[in-house]
Formats: C-alpha cells, structure tokens, sequence
C-alpha cells in the first residue's frame, strides 16, 4: 500500500485531500503538514512512498521539498498539487523530480486516477498545464516538424507518436489504450521504449523534448 505524505498550507486542501485518500484502501496517509520544513522532517522520519506537495508554501519553496525527496529518496514518486499553472513553476518542479503536476481544482475521480497513474509509472500532468507548455516549443518544433527526418537523429514509430499526441492532451494509460485498440500493458510497453530513446523519465519530460526535437507536430 503506498504511504502518503501531504505538503500543503492550506488546511482546507490538506483535509480535502487527507479525505479523498481515506477513501480509498489502497493508499495511506502518513501524515499532513503545513510548512516546507515540516515535510522535509517527515520525508526523513517516515520515507513515504508519495509526496504531495504545494509549491507555494509559507517558508520554503514546495521545489525545494521535492528536489530533497529526489536526491533521498528515489523511490518516492513526487506530484505537484498547486494553483500555479505557468511553465516556469512545472519546468523547475519537473527538473527537481516532480513526475506529475496537477492543479488544485482537479476533480476527485482525476485526482485519484493520477495517483494511481503515477504508482504505474506514469507522469500525471493537467491538460491544460501540458497545451501552455507545449506552446512555448511550438516556434522551434514547427521549424524542425517540416523536415523529413528530425535533426535529432532519433527516430519514433507512428505508435509512438501517436501515444506522445495523446499524452500531450491529458490522456491516462487505458484511455490511450482504448482509443489506440491496444492494451494499457502494451501503451506502457510503448512508453517505456519512448522514455529510452528521449534519455527522460517521466511523461512530461517525454512530451516537452519530442515536441522540441520536432518528433511531433504541433497539438491543435
């Protein structure tokens, strides 16, 4: 069962995402804290397998706390829950080691399937956060997108494209799955080999560099 930490100075959030957890039976919350430092002591004291956190917290940045769970404990999978939606905030929280970013008014069913897509190896990320990041490539990609073969080098198959697509409008794992008629299985079996020849980690990081590459055209 995956252990849960909470970084969030908003006591309303924090009860309202303590709530939604206790829902659930198949994650755990170890504990709900308000400040930067507190979340840095239950990062050491408790070694929780999630953390969420906000990045606007009261004496640290919320970066901070992530790039202190990466650096200790690289099993634990990070994700953002924030109001702040501009492409500097996701840039430096994925450079720390945030895996997913979402925003705080995420419905309750989206909220918990991006937890569960995150355990899965996925990288969470709200749409609307993916279309203004992706609009700050689009001079570069539209460039690169109109050569035959990307000055990368590397090559994507038409699979892998299409699931890069369709992870840059917000689409989880089975959606893929079900829009593409294949298994989630083998949608992860595809990410995995994008993630391999991107040299990345997450599905944020995969979107932003194939977009920049030129490996996908530009999203309407």
């Amino acid at each position: 069962m995956p252990r849960v930490l909470i970084v969030e100075d908003d006591a309303a959030f924090r009860e309202r995402f303590s709530n939604i957890l206790a829902k659930d039976p198949t994650f755990e919350v170890i504990a709900s804290v308000g400040t930067g430092a507190e979340g840095l002591a239950m990062l050491t004291q408790r070694k929780p397998d999630v953390l969420l956190v906000d990045l606007g917290l009261p004496d640290i940045s919320g970066i901070e706390v992530i790039r202190h769970a990466s650096q200790t404990l690289p099993n634990c999978e990070c994700m953002v829950v924030t109001v702040f939606g501009d492409e500097e905030h996701v840039l430096a929280s994925i450079e720390a080691g945030a895996a997913g970013y979402l925003l705080k008014d995420a419905s309750e069913d989206s909220f918990l399937s991006s937890l569960r897509e995150l355990m899965a190896g996925g990288s969470p990320i709200s749409p609307i956060i993916a279309r203004r990041l992706l609009k700050r490539f689009q001079p570069k990609a539209s460039v690169a997108a109109m050569a035959d073969v990307p000055e990368s080098g590397i090559n994507l198959s038409e699979r892998e494209r299409e699931i890069l697509v369709l992870a840059s409008k917000g689409y989880n794992y089975p959606e893929m799955g079900k829009l593409m008629g294949i298994s989630p299985h083998t949608v992860t079996s595809h990410v995995k080999k994008i993630y391999r020849k991107l040299a990345v980690h997450s599905r944020g990081e995969a979107v932003f560099e194939a977009h920049r590459m030129g490996l996908i055209r530009s999203i309407s």
